[in-house]
């Protein structure tokens, strides 16, 4: 396995979502605003998608790619993965259908809780229809998950990497019919048109996958469910995996209680500061992650702990040669882009200042939750999933104990940052655990890169400082001024980042990234 051609594929298609998304969000900004619909629009799409990412893409993938490939090892004509997937599948649909089902019912006692007892202002039939609609995507997308983690364990990579873009495409379709049709001077009419596409889109993007997942040979015939011995297996696996795959957004979830407590357009600065900060985190986390799953996998089933120890090492010095630069250029930048972006229409001037002081206290925990993305395959290819748990159910209650202390003095920065915090500690503890049990270790050539990785970082840091206000009239611009202001100032942090990078010799080497399985 090349794991820079495989983190490129996943990567590069990852980035065309999040450009969507983007694109997406800035349009959300300048028609929806900050206000009471564009709150409530934020947390009935938030809901659907932290469930999907904490159970679909992080529990339930952690723990089917290792049995998934086990199976694949064991059996060369592929029968036994397939009925292991057929399996798993006949169980899976029916749970969905009544989570999804017991969700949507619950739905108005979920928004009075999140919504302060009820004392918040966003507790009404608006909020409540809005969530109902858009929850169906958790279960359509879940099946979807299955099938890409189907492609995922041949290290077929670009149908599932290329899936999100069709969900920014349903609801930039909405967006533009809705501005079509009233000029987006109805904020909640908008908000139906959004959820109604969120819904689609999860059916959209299931019958892709379901495509692509044929296209391989296997076949996914209905039958009735079977509890047997392999399907208990992965829910064994799965409940714990839920806490350590998924302390990013078990934390998000957490974070709409304390959302809910602060003023009105809080939902919408957490989630416009968020995608800046997803836009390297999804790029760079998520692909390193889903890429090194399969190959740990392999390596470990086959007891070359050197190929394996190698594997994470590629995985954090490549990660980390993406993400400090980014989270750096994102701490001193993020007013130019939060103004240059977002700010225009329904988005004042003081909505882009309190978003941009959330994406620099996100920000500094952005090298941690890579690491964790890379941290935490290390157990789940070893199907432990309980010492996640530990460290996760850990930074779960530092993240809630700086919550009560900072939000009181700071409001939804002093969220942001316990959040960034928490994710350290957990990365922390999850290394710790990895060498104690001699399955990975930090050597002094990583360490060394990793200084001058973060040296050059600072360089450009410096750079930026004096580069960002000179451009301060053209970020409230016209569109060709924005886009051409901030173009520079992202060209010059990149120039100077790659020359020093260069210079101190921080670049990767490429051989380096390629890990075969013996």
């Amino acid at each position: 396995m090349n794991l820079l051609k495989s983190t490129g594929t996943i990567a590069g298609l990852t980035l065309v979502s999040r450009v969507f998304g983007f694109v997406r969000d800035i349009m959300l900004a300048r028609i929806l605003g900050a206000g009471a619909a564009a709150d409530a629009w934020q947390l009935a799409f938030q809901l659907p998608n932290i469930f999907r990412r904490l159970f679909a893409e992080g529990a339930f993938s952690a723990a089917f790619v290792p049995l998934f490939n086990r199976k694949m090892e064991a059996d060369d004509d592929r029968t036994a993965a397939q009925n292991f997937a057929i399996d798993v599948l006949s169980v899976f649909v029916p749970l969905l259908l009544v989570f999804s089902a017991v969700m949507m019912l619950a739905m108005p006692g979920i928004i009075w809780l999140i919504d302060d007892f009820g004392r918040g202002g966003r507790m009404d039939d608006f909020s409540v229809s809005l969530a109902r609609i858009t929850f169906p995507y958790l279960g359509l997308i879940s099946i979807t998950t299955l099938f890409a983690a189907i492609l995922n364990s041949l290290s077929r990579f670009a149908a599932a990497a290329a899936a999100p873009i069709m969900l920014n495409i349903c609801m930039i379709t909405a967006l533009l019919a809705s501005y079509w049709i009233n000029d987006g001077n109805d904020p909640r009419q908008t908000a139906y048109f959004l959820a109604t596409a969120v819904a689609a889109a999860g059916l959209v993007q299931m019958l892709w996958l379901y495509y692509w997942a044929r296209k391989t040979g296997f076949r996914f015939p209905l039958k009735m469910p079977r509890f047997n011995a392999d399907v208990k297996e992965l829910g064994i696996l799965i409940l714990p995996a839920v806490f350590g795959a998924g302390i990013y957004q078990i934390s998000r979830f957490i974070d709409l209680f304390f959302l809910g407590r602060l003023p009105e357009g809080s939902f919408v600065y957490l989630a416009m500061a968020d995608r800046l900060n997803q836009l390297p985190l999804g790029i760079i986390g998520i692909a390193l992650g889903t890429a090194i799953l399969p190959a740990l996998s392999r390596f470990i089933a086959k007891d070359d702990l050197g190929g394996a120890q190698r594997l994470q090492s590629n995985a954090i010095e490549l990660g980390m040669l993406l993400t400090i630069p980014a989270a750096i250029a994102l701490f001193f930048a993020a007013g130019p882009l939060v103004t240059s972006f977002y700010v225009g229409g329904n988005f004042t001037i003081s909505d882009g200042q309190t978003t941009s002081a959330v994406v620099a206290a996100l920000v500094v925990g952005l090298p941690a939750y890579v690491l964790v993305k890379v941290l935490i395959p290390g157990f789940f290819a070893r199907k432990d999933t309980k010492t996640p748990v530990y460290t996760a159910g850990i930074s779960l209650l530092i993240n809630i104990t700086l919550n009560l202390l900072l939000i009181p003095i700071y409001g939804i920065k002093g969220l942001a940052f316990a959040g960034a915090v928490a994710a350290w500690c957990n990365c922390a503890m999850l290394y710790t655990m990895l060498h104690r049990r001699g399955h990975f270790h930090v050597e002094w050539t990583l360490l060394m890169r990793i200084g001058r990785i973060t040296l050059s970082a600072a360089g450009m840091a410096v750079v930026l400082i004096y580069a960002a206000p000179i451009g301060e009239d053209l970020y409230l611009g016209t569109i060709w001024q924005r886009v051409g202001s901030i173009t520079a100032l992202v060209s010059v942090g990149g120039l100077v980042y790659a020359a020093l990078a260069w210079l101190t010799r921080a670049v990767i080497e490429p051989t380096r990234c390629q890990i075969v399985p013996r």
